[in-house]
């Protein structure tokens, strides 16, 4: 029993020393956009994003959002997308998709429900997806009442 008690002291005394967080600082990288489009069809331009990385292994799209946004003189980096990256092998270089919307009802009204999603302007679905399949398969069986009852209950949900 000493031996397991001397166990459970080793494993409070590591879960308990934690570091410090430290503030983040930017990762130095440089940005350079190619393939520069106006597409006035969907009011947005779009590029194709090169990020040279030398030192850290690849740069959050956070950061890379604010660095355009500066670049490109944008008053809400909400209206920026990044997507697609790839890191070059060897590292220390990676090529993205980037789109930079007029308005965000633009980028509400052209850009995929996923991306809204990833970018925090649309809510996540609620409940598994297993729910939701069982919820179907109820609703088969169920007939009238009772079928719009159960389909009632799933649009509630959502």
């Amino acid at each position: 029993s000493s031996r397991v008690s001397s166990r459970v002291l080793w494993t409070l005394a590591v879960t308990q020393f934690t570091m410090p967080k430290e503030e983040k600082k930017p990762t130095p990288c440089t940005i350079r956009t190619r393939k520069f489009i106006t597409n006035r069809l969907l009011a947005r331009r779009q590029f194709v994003v090169e990020v040279i990385h030398p030192t850290a292994g690849g740069v959050s799209k956070t950061e890379l959002r604010e660095k355009l946004a500066k670049l490109y003189k944008v008053a809400d980096p909400k209206t920026i997308v990044l997507f697609g990256f790839k890191t070059a092998y060897g590292g220390g270089r990676s090529t993205g998709f980037g789109l930079i919307y007029d308005t965000l009802e633009a980028m509400k009204k052209f850009e995929p429900v996923f991306r809204l999603r990833r970018a925090g302007l649309k809510p996540n679905r609620e409940g598994s997806r297993k729910q939701l399949k069982e919820r179907k398969n109820r609703a088969k069986k169920a007939r009238g009442i009772k079928k719009a009852k159960i389909l009632k209950g799933a649009g509630e949900k959502k």
